[in-house]
């Protein structure tokens, strides 16, 4: 992925140098006045001795930032690094002393002034220097992090994809090899079926996101199967609302409510009936299914795979959509009712 502009190597380059030639300006302001008899001699050394001084700053900068705070201060060695600091502040008020004590004409020195100057500009140098690698640590932790995160999700999200895709299709030939017990001429048109289906799921459904006239087509192909195996064992409404374009959403992500509907709406249950409605509004997709199920039944049949869509669905809900969706399962009389609410952005 490309960076931001601010964080290419030429940008953080010149911000360094912007932020150098800034601080370098200051001893023409903060320089100490001589008379105005002084020697020009004089003005040039005390330049040089200030060019001296703050080639030193740059470098104890970046010494501190990329050597002492990396393998003293993250080590817990403190000690090492507070001699470290020391030592580097007393060489720099030995080089002040020994420019006016050694090479400027004689003249009264009051060291306090040179200490108190040198201080202040060394403790500014210091914590520029340490927020400065702290920063960059910091940052550098958080896209490591976003780095790991994204890839977590991804990883979990084809985890999640990949366990829907055999779930689905195990009922899927379940209803095939019950239409061939039977003999039935809709084997052939419901392989057909399958056949699209199965083009949806290796081609399509790996996408990130997939037209939503194209999810729900894959889901009229899938009820349209079940209709043709239970016949009229089962009593099934459906109402598909899409708008042609426009909307996108996350592959294979509504059929587990379908799924579901017919796992456990169907068998020995008085008038089975299952309702299956979709409609957009704006921004907001509204969908719900309903399924009657056996109320007197002291203890539902389970396989080992029942819960699996559910389970599936709501967590790539919480993953990919987190506070843009609203699920409401509940049971009411002797009807299992799903509702979602989806904002598709």
């Amino acid at each position: 992925m490309k960076k931001e502009w601010f964080l290419q190597k030429w940008a953080v380059v010149a911000r360094h140098i912007l932020a150098w030639l800034i601080f370098c300006s200051l001893p023409y302001l903060l320089r100490p006045a001589y008379e105005n008899h002084e020697r020009m001699t004089e003005k040039q050394l005390w330049n040089l001795f200030v060019y001296a001084t703050y080639i030193v700053f740059v470098v104890f900068f970046y010494l501190n930032a990329w050597i002492l705070i990396p393998r003293l201060v993250y080590k817990k060695k403190i000690w090492q690094y507070i001699m470290g600091i020391l030592s580097v502040f007393l060489f720099m008020c030995a080089m002040r002393y020994g420019f006016e004590r050694f090479i400027l004409k004689p003249h009264n020195i009051d060291i306090k002034p040179a200490i108190l100057f040198t201080f202040l500009t060394f403790f500014l140098v210091l914590s520029a220097s340490t927020a400065f690698q702290m920063l960059v640590d910091k940052m550098k932790q958080e896209r490591q992090l976003s780095a790991r995160e994204n890839e977590n999700l991804k990883t979990e999200l084809s985890l999640l994809r990949s366990q829907v895709s055999p779930h689905f299709m195990f009922n899927v030939l379940n209803n095939m090899v019950s239409l061939a017990r039977k003999k039935s001429d809709l084997l052939e048109p419901s392989l057909i079926k399958l056949s699209s289906l199965m083009r949806y799921m290796l081609y399509e459904a790996d996408e990130d996101q997939v037209p939503l006239q194209r999810e729900t087509e894959y889901l009229q192909s899938y009820i349209d199967l079940q209709q043709q195996r239970f016949g009229k064992n089962v009593t099934i409404y459906v109402s598909l609302e899409t708008p042609e374009t426009g909307y996108e959403i996350e592959p294979m992500l509504l059929i587990p409510f379908v799924e579901n509907a017919f796992k456990h709406g169907t068998g020995f249950i008085q008038d089975a009936t299952i309702d299956i409605r979709l409609h957009t509004r704006g921004n907001l997709l509204f969908f719900a299914v309903r399924n009657k199920f056996n109320t007197t039944s002291s203890a539902e049949i389970k396989d080992k795979t029942n819960g699996i869509g559910l389970a599936n669905v709501k967590r790539r809900l919480n993953l990919l959509y987190g506070e843009n969706y609203v699920l409401h399962i509940n049971q009411k009389d002797d009807w299992f009712i799903v509702s979602l609410q989806l904002n598709l952005h």
